[in-house]
Formats: structure tokens, sequence, C-alpha cells
């Protein structure tokens, strides 16, 4: 087996890679692993989003890649500056998971679905189209993409691993 370039994206971070590497993150709960590929340029993103809005911010320094909102606007413009253009980007995601279930579900407490929802809303006002995405239920994923192919691996424990 060929071990491959793996750049390692954490929680609440982002990153691009060409040239065949990999990217993957882990621990995706209702989290959403938010996968951009250009096939010409062959540039693959990865933005590990916790929450669906900067707007709830509180730290004194925001971290960018935690929110929806700002996470996906800055990975696109890393992947502009190495070669990808925003009219050939497609998205794939996975995780925006329940991961507990609350009596009186109020709509604070659906950060899985929201997140989905927010980075579903953002993609659409670049006029980026969903290839495919895995989110939802109540488990956790991992996920990896290939910068040379675009295929985007999704594992878990409940499901085993999977395609798209």
């Amino acid at each position: 087996m060929i071990q491959q370039d793996v750049i390692k994206v954490g929680m609440a971070d982002l990153k691009w890679a060409a040239g065949g590497a990999h990217l993957r993150t882990t621990g995706l709960g209702s989290c959403v692993g938010l996968t951009l590929y250009d096939p010409v340029a062959r540039v693959a993103g990865m933005a590990h989003v916790m929450l669906p809005s900067s707007e709830i911010a509180r730290e004194s320094t925001m971290n960018i890649a935690k929110y929806a909102d700002t996470a996906i606007p800055e990975l696109i413009g890393q992947m502009k500056a190495v070669g990808a253009v925003v009219g050939r980007l497609a998205a794939k995601m996975a995780g925006g998971a329940q991961m507990f279930a609350f009596s009186g579900q109020s709509d604070s407490m659906r950060i899985g679905p929201r997140n989905v929802e927010s980075c579903l809303a953002i993609l659409a006002n670049y006029s980026i189209p969903v290839l495919g995405q895995d989110t939802g239920g109540n488990y956790g994923r991992t996920i990896e993409i290939d910068s040379s192919s675009g295929v985007l691996t999704i594992r878990s424990v409940q499901f085993g691993i999977k395609e798209i």
C-alpha cells in the first residue's frame, strides 16, 4: 500500500491540499466537515465547521474557521490563491449529527442540523453545487478527501466506510 500525504484538519480548522495529498478530519459529531474540490486545478479544501454563524462569537480573537459563515469564504479565498476557480468548485460534506436528545428541543440545541443548513445556504450564495452529503443521524464520522480525485471517504463505527 502506498502511503499518501495526509494533512490533518483539526476542529475549527481549515486547510487546502494539492498534488495528491489527502485532507482528513476526525470527530465530526454536530460539526460539519465541508469539502470543496476543483477538478481542473486538482485542489481540495476542507473546513471543520463547529457552529453555523459568527454572530454568536464571544472570543476576543475570533477563529474564522469555527463558523460556517466565515470558514467557507476563507477556504474559497485560500483555494483561489493556489489556482482554484469558484465556478469549477463542487462541495461534499458530512457530519451535522444530532448527538444528544433534549426534551422540548429548542432551535439553539439543533447545532448539527443548523450547521448543515448554514453550509448549504452559503454554498448556494456562491452557486457551488453540493455533489454529495452524509449528514444528520446521531453518530460520529471521520472524513478524508483525495486532492487528486475529489473522492470523499466517510468512516463511521455504525456504517463502516463509504465514498461519495
